[in-house]
């Protein structure tokens, strides 16, 4: 029995392709089936989610800072968050609102940073360095 497991090994690879491994035509079929059962709802939502996560590293992370960017992310998160399912919106929003309040944080550093320098000319001629009524400094998408 023995034997013959290993002449078929030396014979070269059989119906299945090397080593057991699926033919490119079974692979093609099995893709295929995989994407009769994708919906469009879990491909915006795993879109939402990426999209997420690249701003949240633009925003958090020192040497690929980029505030416009991670502005640009949240903007398309919140416009994707009607369309996916309803059971996965809370979540989606949560995770939008804790990236603009993390947005904030950083946004806010560099003003402050600015505004210190301006404040103390500014405090000379005015007193004080208070922003204008109703502005938070905290930075919410269009439409909120």
């Amino acid at each position: 029995m023995a034997d013959e497991e290993e002449q078929q090994r030396a014979a070269g690879p059989g119906p299945e392709g090397e080593a057991g491994q699926p033919t490119e035509e079974e692979l093609r079929a099995q893709l295929e089936d995989e994407i009769r059962k994708v919906r469009v709802e879990d491909v915006v939502l795993q879109s939402a989610v990426s999209i997420l996560n690249l701003s949240a590293r633009r925003i958090a992370i020192d040497e690929e800072r980029d505030l416009d960017q991670a502005k640009v992310g949240i903007d398309a998160a919140r416009a994707l968050a009607d369309l996916v399912k309803s059971d996965a919106q809370p979540q989606l929003r949560q995770a939008i609102s804790e990236l603009q309040l993390l947005y904030a944080k950083h946004a806010g550093e560099g003003t402050a940073e600015e505004g210190e320098a301006e404040g103390a000319e500014s405090q000379g001629e005015q007193g004080t360095s208070e922003r204008p009524e109703g502005d938070s400094g905290l930075w919410t998408p269009p439409g909120t």
